[in-house]
């Protein structure tokens, strides 16, 4: 059987030999020290080998950049969006153990579960409680089979969380099931799970066939049918129940809190681990945070834009929340691809609020090349486009509240294909390496 080229924790390990992980050498407590010690190293991955009250250790911040979720799959920084492209539009079954008994992550069980042993924090001053923020949900339909999504749970009893549940394919799939259903729970995935995770597709597809075409994944049964990753830290069965209990308030994407809402509660009903399991902490409104959840649209976006336009490079920006903020190369052969593409991106992503279109000579990675590009190839009156009584992100403070309506706006900030005697291009220098005149 072919195995994932790499887990969560080989990964985690793999950071720890290359000096590339930041490890708690006194204990940790829980309650406010576990994430404010992430977010004083947010970007850099941390180990938490204890953590005060919990059986296991943390970690946390582990793809955190780009350049690791990189580090961990094998390819380079511009070919990660292309890859993804690739995966959601091949997607392959990954390969089910017929020994459950072998799968890591079936190597512990625990009938009778108690969420006060594990190292789940509460992360911030006015949260509504301990939460489980890298948790993410495996649930099964008789006819459209499976999806995987990331949903936050507040814990609010010894074996029982409040979910938020958007209204997308986990509520479609309750909704058809009369509104409740047995799920499984999984945390400590590897990253190709965790990417599939947070990407749209249509409903009925599985997540896990472009988790697979990603990287290849071998997956394992639980007891209640639902098939999950093999190779992942913790996996918990579960119910998703008809209660409703408060949930919140919780720091969301955009580093705000999230308003209080009544949502369904989950009883989860057995554990597994694997031995010597570590707790994956996904920091509300951090790095890690963005790069999981704000990445996986890039390829829509690159995808959408490609339609109309060639595509290079696309970026949600982590100073917009890596959400609500694009910045997209593109190749311009027309002098209306710059327009075009603005469309195509809010077509790509719907949440997206403001988008910048420029040059495949512009890197957009750098905000200094970005902005230089706006500062010398935008002419406001001529490149600017506002989009009135849009919908916006429910994330978006400053969104309506009720309805989510927001304005949106595109700037075309590429050179036009005949200057007129103007000079657009960006002067190049050679590439000299100072070692060679030290």
């Amino acid at each position: 059987m072919k195995k994932a080229t790499r887990t969560f924790r080989e990964f985690v390990d793999k950071l720890g030999g290359d000096k590339k992980l930041w490890i708690a050498k006194k204990p940790v407590s829980r309650h406010l020290d576990l994430a404010g010690l992430m977010h004083a190293l947010d970007g850099t991955p941390v180990q938490v080998p204890e953590v005060l009250g919990s059986a296991f250790p943390a970690v946390g911040n582990v793809f955190s950049t780009r350049e690791l979720v990189c580090d961990y799959l094998g390819i380079k920084k511009e070919g990660l969006v292309p890859a993804l492209v690739k995966a959601i539009s091949n997607p392959t079954k990954p390969e089910t153990m017929q020994n459950p008994k072998e799968a890591p992550v079936l190597e512990n069980s625990v009938d009778s579960v108690d969420l006060g042993c594990l190292p789940i924090p509460v992360h911030a001053e006015k949260d509504g409680g301990p939460y489980l923020s890298s948790a993410i949900i495996v649930a099964k339909d008789r006819e459209l089979g499976q999806n995987i999504s990331f949903h936050r749970m507040m814990v609010i009893g010894k074996d029982r969380v409040a979910v938020r549940i958007l209204n997308r394919h986990l509520q479609a799939f309750l909704d058809r099931a009369g509104g409740e259903m047995d799920v499984a729970v999984i945390v400590g995935a590897p990253i190709n799970v965790l990417l599939a995770a947070a990407t749209s597709i249509r409903l009925g597809q599985d997540e896990l066939e472009i988790a697979n075409s990603i990287q290849p994944l071998r997956t394992t049964r639980l007891g209640n049918g639902i098939e999950i990753p093999a190779d992942c830290e913790f996996a918990f069965e579960a119910r998703i129940t008809k209660e409703m209990h408060d949930e919140g308030p919780f720091i969301d994407l955009t580093e705000t809190y999230d308003v209080v809402r009544k949502q369904q509660v989950m009883k989860l009903t057995k554990m597994h681990h694997r031995s010597g399991a570590m707790w994956h902490v996904l920091l509300p409104g951090g790095l890690e945070h963005k790069v999981l959840m704000g990445m996986p649209r890039e390829p829509t976006i690159f995808s959408e834009v490609s339609k109309v336009c060639e595509c290079r490079r696309v970026n949600l920006t982590p100073g917009g929340c890596s959400w609500l903020h694009a910045v997209v190369s593109i190749r311009k052969k027309g002098e209306d691809d710059g327009k075009k593409a603005i469309e195509a991106a809010f077509a790509g992503h719907k949440s997206l609020k403001h988008v910048v279109i420029v040059d495949d000579d512009i890197d957009v990675d750098n905000p200094a090349e970005v902005e230089w590009a706006m500062a010398t190839r935008v002419q406001a009156d001529k490149d600017l486009i506002i989009k009135t009584k849009q919908k916006g992100s429910s994330l978006d403070p400053s969104a309506d509240p009720y309805t989510y309506d927001t304005a949106k706006m595109g700037i075309d900030a590429t050179k036009p294909l005949v200057a007129h005697g103007k000079n657009f291009a960006k002067a190049a220098w050679k590439r000299v390496d100072p070692a060679d005149f030290s």
